[in-house]
């Protein structure tokens, strides 16, 4: 079966960002996202790749993250292109229309997006409606957030996490997005240990008590990530997807677009995310499995966030300009990494110590990792 993508990709790069987003979405509701990648997507994962988290068969650790399917319109689809995991959402209790558009821009240059979407979201109804109907046979989480106009956070995840429930392998609170005023504030102990007490006892009560992840933002000060760790620990969640977009814009983006206000995505986010995410692995002391996402575009990126403390990663930005395929490329990309290092499986890297590598590429430089 032939691999057209490469033929209909500079189509969607002429279009605005959201439009060429929408109709993605519509050609894979069509079926057609078989012709949108090559046969080794389709080949099994190699078995080093598998492991098991939260009672969860994952067959290999690159996941999709939240953003690219927020109302469950896809997941099954975008799970052929190679992922071990989807993640849709980020879906709200109501629906609601978000921010005004223009709301995404590309960063060609730097291969990055800023957006400012708002949690645009059709509402639960519709997205479990549809997990319902077309069940999945892979591992789908459901990313959680609150409307826009709502007094009440804990009531809107509260009921988030019970409708979802039915439907979805984890969940996530997104308490981290910078596009939904207040809601970081969420992320401060006190505002934390009050969220987390009532959801997750939500979440004991209900028939499938599936694992309950929170989202993070990468511009936390020292003291916020050492209160988030804690909280964390003392709560019992099940772990941190680390992290979501950036307010912060790095030195050197010459892009245009940079100047817009919203979350920054993609390659320059990767650094700051990284070192993020080396630090709660530190903070939490290995005990909590962690999610890295932000600027993986390679598997030597992958390793370095499997190395820094990720026991699975995600990725999205990246796939607006490489493309599905890149799926399958850092796959095997990991694979060899870990063989290089003498590793038997991917678990075995996550947070190992630097000393521990011996071959493996200079582009994953023991330097950025915790010793």
């Amino acid at each position: 079966m032939p691999n057209l993508y490469p033929l209909i990709r500079p189509v969607l790069r002429r279009l605005a960002p959201e439009t060429a987003h929408a109709l993605t979405l519509r050609a894979l509701e069509a079926g057609l996202g078989r012709f949108m990648t090559d046969r080794a997507a389709r080949q099994p994962d190699p078995p080093m790749l598998a492991q098991r988290l939260w009672g969860l068969d994952f067959p290999n650790p690159v996941g999709l993250a939240a953003g690219f399917d927020k109302d469950a319109r896809v997941p099954e689809a975008l799970r052929s292109f190679g992922f071990g995991f989807v993640e849709i959402g980020t879906v709200t209790p109501r629906p609601q229309p978000g921010n005004p558009k223009p709301r995404l821009f590309r960063l060609e240059e730097e291969q990055a997006i800023v957006n400012r979407m708002g949690f645009n979201s059709g509402g639960l109804d519709a997205a479990v409606d549809r997990l319902e109907r077309c069940r999945h046979t892979g591992i789908v989480g459901v990313n959680l957030g609150k409307n826009r106009d709502s007094s009440d956070a804990i009531a809107d995840y509260a009921e988030g996490i019970r409708r979802a429930s039915r439907v979805a392998d984890y969940l996530v609170v997104n308490i981290s997005s910078p596009n939904t005023p207040g809601l970081r504030d969420l992320q401060r102990r006190a505002a934390l240990q009050s969220l987390l007490a009532p959801l997750l006892r939500d979440r004991d009560e209900n028939r499938r008590p599936l694992p309950l992840l929170v989202k993070i933002a990468p511009d936390l000060t020292a003291e916020e990530r050492e209160d988030i760790a804690s909280v964390a620990l003392a709560a019992g969640i099940d772990g941190l997807i680390v992290s979501n977009t950036s307010v912060g814009r790095p030195e050197g983006l010459v892009s245009p677009y940079a100047i817009e206000s919203g979350g920054l995505s993609g390659r320059p986010l990767f650094a700051a995310s990284t070192a993020l995410l080396a630090d709660m692995y530190r903070l939490t002391r290995g005990k909590l499995p962690l999610i890295g996402v932000g600027g993986v575009t390679s598997a030597a990126e992958a390793y370095q966030k499997l190395r820094a403390g990720a026991s699975l990663v995600q990725l999205y930005t990246a796939l607006v300009f490489a493309g599905p395929g890149l799926v399958t490329d850092i796959k095997k990309g990991l694979a060899e990494l870990l063989r290089a290092d003498g590793f038997t499986g991917v678990a075995e890297a996550v947070g190992a110590p630097a000393a521990r590598f011996r071959n493996s590429s200079e582009a994953v430089a023991a330097a950025d990792l915790p010793p």
